[in-house]
């Protein structure tokens, strides 16, 4: 591990909005402290909580934090090196509604209670063409945020990747979860209003490079009820020419599921 990193990971564990858990730490199934209690413990209010989902450097998590002071956001991502940059920016900035969980999200439902938190967002999520159980979209993982996102909770996806966009369309589709929005061409739909712009103008890092690389950002929120049995869709679907910024996809193939 580099110099810089490890100075950043020093760094982090004073930072009095950061929490750190990954899996390593949470084998022996003991339930995370402030499960339940993320209002009362550490935001002292009852505003309602919004969760960014790979958060990156945290951008998003910030951006929003700024423009909803009354509301609560948390960014989770397990890479501390990355978060340590929107972490550093909400203590300098004294924003009291921001924290930061650094923990697999294959674990999420661990950290949060029972309807504790209202919407989640997904900026620019690994698609996971080859793993179905790995996309943040997938029935694996919608039943994991129901343990803990109130009955009908949002769900936004905002993303680069034709892919992951079209798997989660069918997701919606084949369990008749209810759509609030969509569009494959955020920065050129008309008739979004301005406080959704203001909220879908907050671009992150990745996000500016990939509109220069001249790729639409998509764009979708959904509810998610409980008591729906969730499946998957078996649809195939063409994979993205493209896994990552200038990485080509590592598959040979030329549709998954």
């Amino acid at each position: 591990m580099s110099k810089g990193k490890l100075q950043k990971f020093a760094e982090m564990e004073t930072f009095p909005n950061v929490f750190q858990f990954p899996y390593s730490a949470m084998t022996d199934n003991k339930p995370f402290a402030m499960q339940g209690r993320w209002r009362s413990d550490f935001f002292h209010n009852d505003n309602p909580i919004v969760l960014e989902l790979g958060c990156g450097k945290g951008e998003y998590t910030v951006g929003l934090a700024k423009l909803f002071p009354n509301i609560n956001f948390i960014g989770v991502d397990i890479k501390g090196a990355r978060m340590h940059a929107g972490a550093k920016q909400a203590v300098e900035e004294r924003l009291p509604n921001v924290a930061f969980l650094r923990t697999n999200i294959e674990i999420i439902d661990r950290f949060f209670g029972e309807g504790e938190v209202q919407e989640i967002w997904l900026t620019f999520s690994d698609p996971q063409m080859k793993n179905p159980r790995k996309r943040l979209t997938s029935t694996f993982f919608l039943e994991r945020y129901r343990r803990f996102l109130t009955d009908g909770g949002l769900i936004h996806l905002k993303t680069d990747s034709n892919f992951l966009f079209t798997y989660t369309t069918l997701m919606v589709e084949h369990n008749k979860l209810p759509m609030e929005f969509r569009t494959d061409d955020l920065y050129h739909t008309e008739g979004i209003d301005e406080a959704t712009q203001q909220i879908l103008g907050i671009k992150t890092y990745y996000e500016s490079q990939w509109i220069e690389r001249g790729l639409n950002i998509k764009y979708m929120k959904f509810h998610l009820p409980k008591g729906i049995q969730l499946e998957e869709s078996d649809v195939e679907i063409p994979l993205d020419e493209y896994r990552s910024y200038k990485r080509t996809k590592r598959s040979s193939l030329e549709k998954s599921k």
